[in-house]
């Protein structure tokens, strides 16, 4: 009934029939897989020699599902079942008799019997495998020896430098192979770096100053900070080396330093401007609400971190974590984190604030204590400190240039960042809301007479700063810890950010937000305390207040007088 669609009146065609037959045949076992089986057979073996044998053709054999057989075996759920190797990671219990499911050691698929069920035997049929304690550097050489081949180029790198810096001559040949191979430029740079640092490491080339010299300048050129402990190494045993390679080491760790030192300063400045990014996102609520309505809420450092922990609430609600990550937890966590924080910020305006107007004092002290209520709740309710899992896609960090390595969560601070400064510049100039806002700050009385509800506006406007402070804390989440009193760590530099830039002035919020995250990341490092870097920078806008009262742009409406 087959032949039927195929008939010519005279029966199917023999070569239809063949190629039915031979599409039919189940396939025979590569010769890859049936040489490797063999091999993982030999791991099995009484003989040392044979398994030191075995392994190293392994780690040679560039079968990157090895890897994942090796760590098995390493863990000691690697068996042998009538002649052949297999896996089991975890026994099961029938009736009081223990039964072992098995699984390819390749492939980590559970194998099958020949009704395709799975199959399981009795542990009594088992016999377990694993490394020797000397073996078990040379199944991690080779997992090295695998993982330098893996499609993961970060993975692949970071292999690559491991084995330079073990500083291992049997290395060699691998990352020669690497070097002359069809790989990335990053990949082949990392290998030829590391062939250098083994040749300047190693004691197998002790006696070949030559090759030493010519692996310090190939390091020198390249700039390796790998290599600067083992420069520093040799150069404290002067004499043990020739006055020739005295001076290459000598040059070859001064060019290093002078660029590691570079790219120090640079990486300073990238986290000054991502510190300074959050500076200016919880200035930014504090200049509105300080600057266009003159109230000096001591809450809002605590507004803050409501928004870290609207944040943290709604990873809980989506079961985000780093073994099973849900990542739109991260997208939906920043309009929860400002509405919420706006919503308690409108509150507080409307049961506190807003009866004490033209009373800063009073109005300092009793945002003060909302604060005080707000971070003894929230302990209350958390403890004192929880974590917020970043998504998978912030995790990480790329390099644009040699060892000059930017973090995703980083940047995205700064993009959050400026999308805010563009979003609340549309808002106050580009909007009806920020044409109230405006009105309401120039000239209350005119603004009313002119049918302009002060009080909503007042309230809206507070709500506007609370949520900027709750999308701060939201953006906190990916570089800092979450605790009760963190808006206190940042209540003081976001005062600092506004009177600095001049009190409800946009543009100067930002500037001297991304001007003290700089300064505090580049005098850090020199001082070498956080706390003493804070000291400083205190002094320095005191003087500079003293220079310039008003901030480097003097405010404008309700506070242009203080």
């Amino acid at each position: 009934m087959f032949a039927k669609p195929f008939s010519t009146g005279r029966g199917p065609s023999p070569w239809l029939c063949l190629l039915f037959v031979l599409l039919s045949a189940p396939g025979p076992v590569p010769a890859a897989d049936d040489e490797r089986t063999d091999q993982l057979v030999r791991l099995a073996s009484d003989d040392s020699a044979v398994r030191q044998e075995a392994l190293r053709q392994l780690g040679r054999s560039r079968d990157g599902r090895l890897v994942t057989f090796f760590a098995s075996y390493q863990q000691g759920d690697a068996y042998v079942h009538n002649g052949r190797v297999v896996l089991c990671s975890k026994f099961q219990d029938n009736g009081g008799r223990k039964m072992a499911p098995l699984s390819d050691p390749l492939t980590a698929k559970p194998l099958s019997n020949a009704d395709g069920a799975p199959l399981i035997v009795p542990a009594d049929d088992l016999k377990s495998i694993g490394p020797s304690g000397r073996e078990r550097r040379a199944v991690a050489d080779a997992i090295r020896l695998l993982e330098i081949w893996s499609p993961a180029l970060e993975t692949r790198l970071s292999a690559i430098r491991r084995f330079g810096n073990g500083r291992k001559s049997e290395f060699l040949e691998p990352l020669g192979e690497l070097v002359d191979a069809e790989v990335p430029d990053a990949v082949r740079d990392r290998a030829i770096e590391s062939i250098a640092l083994i040749e300047l490491g190693s004691e197998d080339f002790s006696d070949s100053p030559e090759k030493r010299i010519a692996a310090a300048n190939r390091l020198g050129e390249l700039a390796s900070a790998s290599a600067v402990p083992i420069l520093e190494e040799l150069l404290k045993k002067p004499d043990s080396l020739e006055a020739s390679e005295h001076q290459a080491f000598t040059m070859a760790l001064e060019t290093i330093e002078w660029y590691q030192w570079k790219i120090a300063r640079v990486q300073d400045l990238f986290y000054g401007l991502s510190l300074g990014s959050v500076l200016i996102l919880v200035a930014l609520g504090l200049a509105i609400i300080f600057g266009q309505m003159g109230v000096i809420n001591m809450a809002h450092g605590e507004l803050m971190m409501i928004g870290a922990y609207a944040t943290y609430e709604v990873q809980l609600l989506f079961g985000h974590t780093p073994d099973d990550p849900v990542n739109v937890f991260f997208l939906v966590a920043l309009p929860v984190a400002f509405l919420l924080s706006a919503f308690v910020g409108f509150l507080i305006e409307v049961l506190v604030v807003r009866h004490l107007y033209g009373r800063p004092l009073e109005t300092l002290l009793a945002t003060w204590g909302v604060g005080l209520v707000l971070i003894q709740f929230v302990r209350l309710r958390y403890g004192d400190n929880i974590g917020v899992n970043s998504p998978t896609w912030l995790v990480g960090s790329f390099e644009p240039i040699q060892d000059l390595r930017i973090s995703y969560n980083r940047v995205f601070i700064m993009s959050l960042c400026a999308l805010c400064v563009l979003a609340i510049w549309a808002i106050m100039n580009r909007t009806r809301r920020g044409l109230l806002i405006r009105a309401t700050v120039q000239n209350r009385e005119t603004a009313e007479s002119l049918g302009v509800n002060t009080r909503r506006t007042d309230g809206l406007t507070f709500a506007l700063g609370a949520g900027l402070a709750g999308v701060a804390g939201y953006a906190w989440t990916l570089i800092g810890g979450v605790t009760p009193d963190m808006g206190q760590n940042h209540i003081v530099d976001a005062f600092l950010v506004v009177v600095t830039g001049g009190v409800g002035e946009l543009v100067g919020s930002v500037m001297a937000g991304l001007g003290l995250g700089v300064i505090n990341k580049v005098i850090e490092p020199a001082l070498g305390s956080a706390i003493w870097a804070k000291v400083i920078l205190l002094l320095l806008v005191i003087v500079f207040i003293q220079w310039k009262p008003a901030g480097l742009f003097p405010p404008k409406g309700r506070m242009a007088d203080v």
